[in-house]
């Protein structure tokens, strides 16, 4: 069920998205809106689930993590027993930021970060080769981040 939204709802997504940790008393000023009438709103917005959480988004270069390599997984089949054992091995690979299904040449897309492309051999290795059902691996390594956004389009 898709919540509908009105444009003080938009304007208060659009500030937390990009300042989470904004206090009631300013997120309220920069949506002109009385601080009670704004604490209810988010509450709401909180409540219906389309704030799912507040989250602090760390740097992954300052963390010695600044490769990111995207990884196309093909399947050996398509059955719901290899889908969901492949879907609950990767959710514990510790460096596998996300795990996208797909439509078109390869069944899965991951996005790992790593040291380097040293550290992402011991990641393959270790964990990426062991994944059950894969027929085939290939790997994409990023040489620059362009663009990057958490922020839904409102």
């Amino acid at each position: 069920m898709r919540l509908q939204l009105d444009n003080t709802d938009r304007r208060l997504l659009t500030v937390l998205q990009k300042q989470g940790r904004i206090s009631n008393a300013e997120l309220s000023e920069r949506v002109n809106l009385s601080p009670s009438a704004c604490h209810r709103r988010v509450q709401r917005l909180e409540a219906s689930g389309l704030i799912r959480d507040y989250v602090a988004l760390l740097d992954a270069r300052k963390l010695g993590r600044p490769t990111t390599v995207f990884v196309e997984i093909t399947l050996s089949g398509q059955s719901d027993d290899i889908l969901e054992a492949f879907e609950k091995a990767v959710a514990r690979v510790p460096d596998v930021l996300e795990c996208h299904l797909m439509a078109g040449s390869a069944d899965y897309i991951l996005k790992v970060v790593a040291e380097d492309s040293e550290d992402f051999a011991r990641i393959h290795r270790q964990h990426l080769t062991r994944l059950p059902g894969v027929a085939r691996m290939q790997s994409s390594f990023a040489l620059r981040t362009v663009f990057k956004t958490t922020a839904l389009p409102l």
